[in-house]
């Protein structure tokens, strides 16, 4: 439920900035935790992209946040709001500077729980809530001075407002002051005989250092050499340390009372609201990192418009965003594509010579879609999408040599499972499918899958090497992996939409049995 504060006139009804208010999604609600990796992930490189994406924020648990679908153009729209308005440097540095503070405050949180002395404890969770509540009138102010015109950070300010003037944050702020005004005023004075030391209430005794300092002042020649050693100094306590600290809070037991008492008075200090957005923000932030390092290496990120009565596609320069990681980083070119989907056409069915690109592609049009379900920018220069419900992948597999069934019938079976949970909102991605049995046995399976899909009006992309797939109806589109004309041997990896040239399956044939050209001319050198 969204949480409500009532501020003057005004009540701010707010509770995340991933999903707004109503947001449908397609799984386990908003990437708890026990939800599972989609089975799309592996095929479409997906789970590497999202690992790369959350390498350096591992301590919010980004993953699952990137596993949900959203099913709306309008929850698609209210993250691109966000992403558009991080597009300001202020309200990056704003952001950040309120999880470096989130940061702080866990920690000492952390730091009260490993303690063994109850009053040690009761500081440092005294100095977590001041922490937070620091982080959240600096995050009030410095949201107050940025423009925003996303529905999520609107939300979220005004929620912060209300927050702030709520009664529970005021109890939690004056508290505080009291505490740390009571604790200012606590001192002592300690009297050393020997092995025993005397511990009790300042008596406006003479500051003995200052003293010494101020009688050798006029000794002093300028700066000198600092041979002053430092004490390594340990959070927790020895047994003096303790001793000591007993007898100061019996000297000031008013003041510790009320040290001892903050903890339980204000366990739930934290509201679930401000820590949801603590981590659901990084979701944008990280993928925002990664982003701007593919950036800098020439490579173009777009809003998608999407749709979800659509089915019209129109993609310019997308490529495939796991691979484009690996390129970049080594400094090596990215190979952009596109495509088009129009009127009744549904199925990209894609052929040519092998390793030319064609699973690249297939792997691309996946993850664009995937990632427009995400609400965040998508690896193409441009690009119009049909909102999926889902993503199914088909991917040729190695044979399990445990499995009494075959290669054929694990296929089949994998097939048969997608086509009795897809929807005519779903988007198949098949590669290579029955490249284990013959040529006839292949072009029958195949069309009859195919027309299966195609007759429950499904999106699709198919890399086979039968060509007949590519004609088999209206709705179905050629696309043909291309190599340099002059050189056939040479791949462009450049996917063109023009009619199959029925030379696909021969190549993999002559590839299959070692009767390629580079085969043969390695064969005749030897």
């Amino acid at each position: 439920m969204p949480a409500t504060w009532a501020h003057g006139a005004v009540i701010t009804d707010f509770s995340s900035v991933l999903f707004g208010h109503g947001t449908a999604l397609h799984g386990a609600g908003g990437g708890d935790r026990g939800h599972e990796q989609p089975a799309c992930f592996t095929d479409l490189n997906l789970d590497q992209l999202v690992a790369s994406i959350v390498a350096d924020f591992e301590e919010y648990d980004l993953a699952p946040l990137f596993w949900d679908r959203l099913t709306s153009e309008d929850a698609v729209a209210y993250r691109h709001e966000v992403f558009e308005d991080l597009e300001q440097p202020e309200l990056v540095e704003t952001v950040q500077r309120f999880a470096e503070q989130m940061r702080a405050m866990r920690r000492q949180l952390a730091q009260a729980r490993t303690l063994r002395n109850g009053y040690q404890q009761a500081w440092w969770y005294l100095a977590a809530t001041t922490t937070y509540r620091r982080a959240i009138e600096h995050l009030d102010g410095d949201l107050a001075g940025v423009e925003l015109a996303s529905r999520g950070l609107c939300g979220l300010r005004h929620f912060v407002q209300g927050y702030r003037a709520s009664p529970r944050f005021s109890t939690l702020a004056e508290h505080q002051d009291r505490l740390w005004a009571a604790l200012g005023t606590v001192k002592y004075c300690l009297r050393i005989h020997g092995s025993r030391i005397e511990v009790r209430l300042y008596d406006g005794e003479a500051d003995y250092s200052q003293m010494v300092a101020t009688t050798f002042e006029k000794f002093a020649q300028g700066e000198v050499t600092d041979r002053r050693v430092g004490f390594r100094s340990y959070p927790d306590l020895d047994h003096v340390e303790a001793a000591i600290l007993d007898h100061v809070a019996q000297l000031h037991a008013e003041t510790f009372a009320l040290l001892v008492r903050h903890p339980a008075e204000h366990q739930d200090f934290l509201d679930p609201t401000i820590a949801r957005f603590d981590r659901e923000i990084q979701f944008y932030l990280a993928f925002r990192h990664w982003q701007r390092a593919l950036e800098r290496a020439g490579l173009t990120f777009c809003h998608p418009a999407v749709s979800v009565t659509s089915k019209a596609e129109s993609v310019r320069g997308m490529f495939d965003a796991a691979l484009a990681g690996k390129l970049a980083a080594s400094a090596r070119p990215v190979v952009a594509n596109d495509y088009e989907l129009d009127g009744p056409e549904r199925a990209l069915v894609i052929s040519g010579p092998n390793q030319g690109g064609k699973t690249t592609f297939a792997r691309a049009v996946g993850q664009i879609h995937f990632l427009a379900g995400l609400g965040v920018p998508v690896p193409a220069a441009s690009a119009r999408l049909f909102l999926c419900d889902r993503v199914f992948t088909q991917f040729e597999r190695q044979e399990d040599m445990a499995s009494h069934s075959g290669k054929l019938q694990d296929d089949l079976e994998r097939m048969r499972g997608i086509l009795e949970v897809a929807t005519e909102r779903s988007l198949v991605v098949m590669n290579e499918l029955f490249a284990s049995t013959t040529l006839h046995d292949a072009r029958l399976l195949g069309r009859r899958i195919l027309e299966q899909i195609l007759d429950r009006d499904m999106l699709c992309v198919c890399v086979t090497f039968i060509d007949e797939l590519s004609r088999l109806r209206p709705s179905t589109v050629s696309m043909v992996s291309s190599v340099v004309p002059d050189d056939p041997t040479v791949r462009t990896f450049r996917i063109l939409r023009r009619p199959a040239d029925g030379r696909a399956y021969a190549l993999a044939i002559a590839e299959r049995y070692g009767l390629t050209y580079e085969h043969m001319k390695a064969r005749l050198a030897s």
